[in-house]
Formats: structure tokens, C-alpha cells, sequence
């Protein structure tokens, strides 16, 4: 994990993408990681970006994860620890909305909000890795090291809704849960997962998705941790 370290002020978007569902699984599942650049501007609504969809609204989607944030700086850290595969390992093959420098795990809070061009947003989960990453880039256990690794990206929930563009900026506005960095959000999520006073911190986070609340709260009760 990176030591906490505060976010600069200001960080340009370097890309703003948006990508349509289909055809993706082994067995005709359906995706929409594969997402394209917006050239223009484009409306940001509480449910995302226009033109961005969701193929399986169950796990992904939603108000909480209105938009996907990937750090473009952990990419060559990628090719660097997967050298065979660094030609899969290609910029936005995460299925990110935005991309930056500058931004990371370590220097982004629960709940950090964010003016995105005339729209503004806040911080309400680390992402939570999932089988996608494995097809998307030819490694069975991809996934198991993004959740490693702790370079999962996060997803933002919109409080204002506007249009953003390509150039836009990411502006902090307010830091809600300064001592909560997404690095320690997901070492009591996959490291210190049973840990007592972590759980109990994570259920009283008031801006902390709903979802990651309740898989505190069961841990705390059943002392067991679920796959």
C-alpha cells in the first residue's frame, strides 16, 4: 500500500470515454469495458455519462458508480510486473470513464468531492475487481492482482449534474474523511478483514456506498469473510 499523501488541487482529465454493451464472456456475455473517447463534451448524470451503459446493472452501474476513475500513472507499473502481457496492458483497458495524473489510492479519501466541469462529484467506493479483467486481459487471476495490488480505481457518485468535456478538471472542494484513503479502505476490505474497530469505523462512514457498509456490518456479526 502507498503512504497517505494529499491530493494536488487540480488534475486535467487526459481522457473522458464512454463505451457501449456487447458481446464480451467466453459464453456470450455481454460488456461495456471496451469504452471509446468523447471528443466533445458530453452530459454527466446522476446514473453517468450519456452514452455509457452497463451491461450487468446488477454488480456495476448505479448511483454509486455513476463513474469509473482508473490512475493513468498505474499502467507502467503494470507492463513492468506483467512484461509478457504489456502489449494487453494497453492505456484505458480497464474500462475507466476518467483518466488522470496526479490522482491515486493513496491520496484520495472516502468521500473526497470533486468539481468535474460544470458537474460536481464525490468519491463513494474503491472498486471491487471482478472476472471481466481476467478476459479483458488474457490472466486468469487478473483480477486477484488488481485486488493485490490495491490499484483498483474508485467510482464517484454525482451530487450535481452538468456537462463535462475532454479537458475538463478535477477540482477538490472538500475532504470529508480525511483519515479514510481508499488505500486503507481496501486493506480492511482485503487485508485486516476481520479487524473490529475497522469494521465498525466503515459502518459508521456516512459516505461510504451503502453496499460496502452492509459487507462490514455481516463480518461484524458473522465474523466471516465471503469470496
Amino acid at each position: 500500500m502507498r503512504g497517505h499523501s494529499d491530493p494536488p488541487p487540480s488534475v486535467r482529465l487526459l481522457c473522458t470515454r464512454v463505451g457501449r454493451a456487447a458481446p464480451f464472456g467466453p459464453r456470450g456475455e455481454t460488456s461495456a469495458i471496451r469504452k471509446q473517447p468523447v471528443i466533445a463534451g458530453t452530459q454527466l448524470t446522476r446514473l453517468g455519462l450519456a452514452g455509457d451503459e452497463q451491461a450487468d446493472r446488477h454488480h456495476h452501474g448505479g448511483p454509486d458508480k455513476a463513474l469509473h476513475h482508473y490512475p493513468r500513472e498505474h499502467y507502467a507499473s503494470w507492463r513492468a510486473e506483467l512484461p509478457d502481457h504489456s502489449l494487453k496492458i494497453e492505456t484505458h483497458g480497464f474500462g475507466e470513464n476518467l483518466s488522470t495524473l496526479g490522482l491515486h489510492e493513496g491520496n484520495v479519501c472516502v468521500g473526497d468531492i470533486f468539481r468535474l466541469g460544470r458537474a460536481t462529484v464525490q468519491v463513494s467506493q474503491a472498486r471491487q475487481p471482478c472476472w471481466k479483467l481476467n478476459v479483458r486481459f488474457g490472466l486468469p487471476d487478473m483480477a486477484q492482482r488488481v485486488q493485490d495490488s490495491g490499484r483498483t480505481g474508485w467510482y464517484y457518485r454525482v451530487l450535481d449534474e452538468g456537462k463535462i468535456g475532454p479537458d475538463d478538471t478535477l477540482d477538490l472542494i472538500d475532504r470529508l474523511h480525511s483519515d479514510w484513503t481508499l488505500d486503507r479502505l481496501l486493506r480492511a476490505l482485503y487485508v485486516d478483514c476481520l479487524n473490529p474497530d475497522s469494521l465498525n469505523s466503515l459502518i459508521g462512514l456516512k459516505f461510504l456506498a451503502p453496499g460496502w457498509r452492509t459487507l462490514a456490518s455481516k463480518r461484524l456479526t458473522t465474523g466471516n469473510v465471503y469470496d
